[in-house]
């Protein structure tokens, strides 16, 4: 019964369907739950043609957790004709609605990726580091100084905003508009101190 669904998928589409499947089973369970096995099983083929197209488990965590990163960035992506100060609360309220709509997945990665393969930990850092700078493109329109200080604080305060997201949004279920608020007022207290900073 899989052979003939098999043959009629490309290459690309195959791995494309085996990343779905996997990005979908990060949105009730952690990444170190995925194995082979599971995998092989929700796609309907063999554990061979898995390492076929990725090599390793570690190759198919990385290509799941890139993929369902970049659904975030894509999701969350500043719009560029918007004023610094609007584009941030955009761009906050955009990522609020993709973690309330997509929470199991959001969490997977944030909190499951800290103890797996270090490739797969760089990925979600890269995410991070780019909010970081969307964020420093906003606040230098404003007028901000590009410290050293006030990038530690943005990548920092990147980081506050994953468990905040996580905390408020996923378990508690708290309002978008009224998340977004609190952050907002965090994220100025942070870009006030670095303003401060001696360094």
């Amino acid at each position: 019964m899989t052979s003939e669904p098999r043959s009629r998928l490309s290459p690309e589409q195959r791995r494309a369907q085996l990343i779905a499947i996997g990005v979908a089973f990060l949105a009730e369970h952690p990444l170190d739950e995925l194995t082979i096995d599971e995998l092989a099983t929700r796609a309907g083929v063999s554990r061979a043609l898995i390492f076929h197209y990725f090599d390793s488990r570690q190759g198919v965590e990385r290509a799941i957790v890139t993929t369902a990163r970049d659904s975030l960035l894509l999701a969350s992506e500043p719009r560029a004709e918007l004023p610094p100060r609007e584009r941030v609360h955009d761009t906050l309220l955009r990522i609020a609605g993709f973690v309330r709509e997509h929470g199991g997945t959001f969490s997977s990665l944030i909190r499951g990726v800290a103890s797996g393969d270090p490739a797969v930990r760089a990925i979600v850092d890269e995410s991070r580091e780019l909010n970081a700078q969307r964020l420093l493109e906003a606040f230098t329109e404003l007028g901000n100084a590009d410290t050293p200080a006030l990038r530690v604080a943005l990548r920092a305060w990147v980081a506050f905003t994953e468990d905040t997201l996580l905390e408020l949004i996923v378990d508690r279920r708290v309002d978008d508009e009224a998340v977004v608020e609190f952050l907002e007022q965090t994220l100025d207290g942070v870009v006030a101190a670095a303003a401060r900073a001696r360094f």
